[in-house]
């Protein structure tokens, strides 16, 4: 049974849509991917992420079959995830369900599946289902859009005590470990132990690393002010780590002096010209100086998702497919990179590795691959278009920068909430978040600041009755 008699069996007896993506196995070495009944076309996209959105969007009218793969059923809206992670929002909050897309897009079906494989030979990716193995699934275009993952330069046993913060698992893992040192540091009765406790570290002076150190810092002198008995959160520590010579080094150096100006007030220690040379249970080593602490939190590197290793093709440092003007690996036509796993340079300047670029380059590929289903010219290469960056630094500061313009202060910060509320994917999330940054505002307070439970160290039923 091929797949286009799969497909019409499937959609009239409504079963899951995973029974029509394994092919016959003489299929899957060496021929090209089946197309449907009618001469339709597949295209496979690999990554929920904004890229990976953005090209299934642009993809939404043409008459070919559309399929979307991921490891998650949710697309994070990244910018705000610091604020998941420091208990300002509840993961709900900036996620929003991949599938909800099949409501709206006919011509789109969603998988939930890891990648493991792809074969630009055979034209097929191969993905593991969770419960169901591995199936292979054909492509007459493939869009490559899995984004990036942290990078520790080498060091992977630093991700052991030092959390990287790029999806919502690890959100609220560095929230448990942030919620989790007050508690601990409440019950002890050793001041080098409760120092260590409220020392956080963070490596990476990048925008990640001054949102989430700043947001920490709110968090300690107004959120928790008055929640403990023995010690007084505001005593905390905040370390800011980066072996560059400024923060912000992607931003003007007027603005990186503000913001660490900014930082200073707030308490936030920024260090500088340190490299991070180990990372144990105990803290850190920086420039040969011991920093106890016991949350390190990593915002530092980023490297790009290992699918694009699968495409065997030319790659930077960071694992980013280096491509040519169209999007196109030189290995193989119609298979396209988008989002944080490309690599890409515009007058001599890397694309940047920002939401925006990320949205332009993945609506730039589905308008592509829509004009040559449809049997069009390619027209134009992609080019990037800078709406400009923006970085914000606890309450009523943020920073802007767009060409010549550098702004910051409140109104800035305005702006910035203004625009990320409206960048958020469902209307749903953006009436909870402007809700909880209201309430947030007036009172301090943070509505997330959630612990995750821990196994229980004794189990009760177990336990024999006494006697």
């Amino acid at each position: 049974m091929d797949d286009a008699r799969r497909l019409q069996q499937t959609r009239s007896s409504g079963r899951p849509m995973s029974t029509v993506l394994s092919e016959d196995p003489s299929q899957a070495n060496g021929s090209p991917a089946i197309g449907l009944q009618g001469g339709r076309k597949r295209i496979v996209i690999v990554g929920g992420g904004f890229a990976g959105i953005a090209a299934a969007r642009a993809l939404k009218t043409i008459d070919a079959e559309i399929i979307l793969i991921d490891r998650r059923n949710h697309h994070i809206f990244q910018p705000l995830l610091y604020q998941v992670a420091t208990a300002v929002l509840a993961p709900s909050e900036i996620a929003t369900p991949i599938r909800q897309l099949e409501a709206t897009q006919q011509n789109l079906s969603v998988v939930l599946a890891e990648v493991t494989g792809i074969s630009l030979s055979a034209r097929t990716v191969e993905a593991i289902h969770p419960g169901l193995g591995i199936r292979k699934i054909g492509f007459d275009y493939l869009v490559v859009a899995a984004g990036m993952r942290p990078s520790y330069f080498g060091h992977d046993e630093f991700a052991l005590h030092a959390p990287g913060l790029k999806s919502l698992n690890e959100a609220e893992t560095i929230r448990s470990k942030i919620l989790s040192a007050f508690e601990l540091a409440e019950a002890t009765e050793d001041g080098a132990e409760r120092a260590r406790q409220m020392t956080f570290v963070l490596v990476g002076a990048g925008p990640t690393g001054v949102e989430l150190a700043a947001s920490i810092a709110h968090m300690v002198s107004i959120t928790l002010r008055n929640n403990f008995r023995s010690i007084d959160p505001a005593q905390s520590r905040i370390v800011l780590v980066d072996g560059g010579d400024r923060i912000l080094p992607t931003f003007a150096e007027s603005l990186s002096g503000k913001v660490a100006r900014r930082l200073a007030r707030l308490g936030v220690e920024v260090r500088t010209g340190l490299k991070v040379d180990k990372v144990d249970e105990q803290g850190v080593v920086a420039g040969g100086e011991r920093i106890a602490s016991a949350t390190v939190l990593w915002t530092a590197g980023v490297a790009a998702s290992p699918v694009v290793r699968m495409l065997n093709t030319r790659t930077d440092r960071a694992g980013r497919a280096l491509v040519g003007p169209y999007m196109e690996i030189a290995e193989a036509g119609d298979v396209f990179v988008a989002g944080d796993a490309v690599s890409m340079t515009q007058d001599d300047r890397p694309v940047p590795g920002v939401a925006q670029a990320a949205i332009q380059q993945g609506r730039f590929v589905g308008r592509l691959i829509a004009n040559r289903v449809k049997g069009r010219q390619d027209g134009r290469p992609f080019r990037f278009r800078s709406k400009g960056s923006m970085a914000v630094v606890g309450k009523n500061y943020a920073i802007l920068e767009a060409g010549h313009l550098r702004t910051s202060g409140f109104a800035t910060w305005v702006i910035w909430a203004v625009l990320h509320v409206l960048a958020l994917p469902q209307l749903q999330n953006r009436f909870r978040v402007q809700t909880q940054w209201l309430w947030s505002y007036l009172t301090g307070q943070r509505s997330s600041r959630l612990i995750a439970e821990a196994p229980r160290i004794i189990d009760p039923i177990k336990q024999k009755p006494s006697p």
